[in-house]
């Protein structure tokens, strides 16, 4: 029996399924404290053996409007799930794109709010709003030097500085589009920036204060690219700029 014992145990440790990594997960605010999460993630780890986890910092992002694949809706928003080019997360996206993944999104009874539907129709951003470019490379961008100051969305939604607007903020000024595009010649940004091909070197004598932040030309348009498609923040009556 003990034979026995023993070797389920040494089974059940050395499951390959198992032992592997966990992915986190990145959702909005509303996504998470509906419950849904809790619903959903582990039905797929049992189904696969895979583990995702809730995670503000994960690699796969759940957020309202592209880039992304769109995977279910609440009330009027879409949500989008971006991976990166891992095989696991990529299963994960394509549970939820399947009729078992749909079924399980819309079994779940939120106790607040409307249920989520795996059944939409998405609607193709108006092509004057988008900007051509990698959208999904500029949001990895976004994040590693843009993050350090503005929200850019759940993934680091409690790091920003208090007094940087976010980026879903900015993008709801009417001038969103110049401000990013020349976002290195306003202040505070040209003490730490350089774009490559644009800016000057810095000034020997007057170092930058932090850490600088250094971009190919192609990487500010994929950041653009990026801020095109995200949602903007509905700051309710319209800006009125000074």
């Amino acid at each position: 029996m003990r034979f026995v014992l023993l070797c389920l145990s040494l089974t059940l440790f050395a499951s390959p399924s198992w032992s592997q990594e966990e992915i986190g997960l990145a959702a909005p605010e509303d996504v998470a404290r509906s419950g849904l999460l809790k619903h959903i993630l582990p039905r797929f780890s049992l189904k696969t053996g895979i583990r995702v986890v809730a995670d503000d910092a994960g690699a796969m992002v759940l957020a309202v409007g592209p880039p992304g694949q769109p995977v279910f809706q609440r009330g009027g928003d879409i949500y989008h799930l971006r991976i990166q080019d891992e095989t696991r997360q990529a299963r994960f996206q394509d549970w939820l794109m399947s009729d078992v993944g749909k079924r399980t999104v819309e079994s779940f009874a939120p106790t607040e709010g409307d249920p989520f539907s795996a059944s939409f129709e998405t609607v193709a951003a108006p092509e004057s709003d988008a900007i051509e470019g990698d959208a999904l490379l500029g949001e990895k961008l976004s994040l590693t030097h843009c993050g350090r100051c503005h929200v850019i969305g759940p993934q680091n939604r409690m790091n920003g500085l208090g007094s940087t607007p976010s980026f879903a903020v900015l993008r709801a000024m009417p001038d969103w589009s110049n401000r990013f595009q020349a976002f290195f010649a306003l202040n505070p940004h040209p003490s730490f920036t350089q774009i490559e091909g644009i800016t000057a070197p810095f000034d020997p004598e007057r170092p930058p204060p932090i850490h600088p932040l250094m971009l190919t030309q192609d990487e500010l348009d994929a950041i653009l690219a990026y801020v095109s498609v995200i949602r903007a923040a509905d700051l309710g009556a319209p800006l009125k700029l000074q």
